[in-house]
């Protein structure tokens, strides 16, 4: 699936980032900029065990179901929509998950280096 009206952060159509589980702010599979996202759910992400405790340890569980918001939980592996401020923050605490540059949102841009995002990089 291609979004073919937002680029990703190498300058190219933004991609989508996964289907089982259906992601991204309006769950339709793409890290996308959407104008009622306040939380820039942009970065495309492969969980890993490491992020997923940070995470939760930092008040946001993203390994428990919560079916009222369509989230099915995450385990390793998984790719993710997600917050671009809470990437930063594992990426900091030094626990910032793999993602992937394709379909990742260019806003991630702003808050980290592309030099930064390509060390993390599943794809080129």
């Amino acid at each position: 699936m291609i979004n073919k009206f937002q680029k990703n952060v190498i300058g190219t159509v933004l991609r989508a980032c996964c289907m089982q589980p259906l992601t991204g702010f309006t769950r339709n599979g793409i890290c996308e900029l959407h104008p009622e996202d306040r939380g820039l759910h942009t970065v495309c992400i492969v969980a890993t065990d490491s992020f997923l405790s940070f995470s939760t340890s930092v008040g946001n569980d993203l390994s428990t179901p919560f079916p009222d918001y369509q989230f099915p939980g995450l385990k390793p592996g998984d790719k993710w929509c997600l917050c671009a401020l809470r990437w930063k923050e594992a990426y900091d605490a030094g626990c910032a998950p793999h993602i992937v540059l394709s379909a990742t949102h260019e806003s991630m841009l702003d808050i980290v280096s592309l030099d930064v995002l390509k060390q993390f990089a599943i794809d080129s």
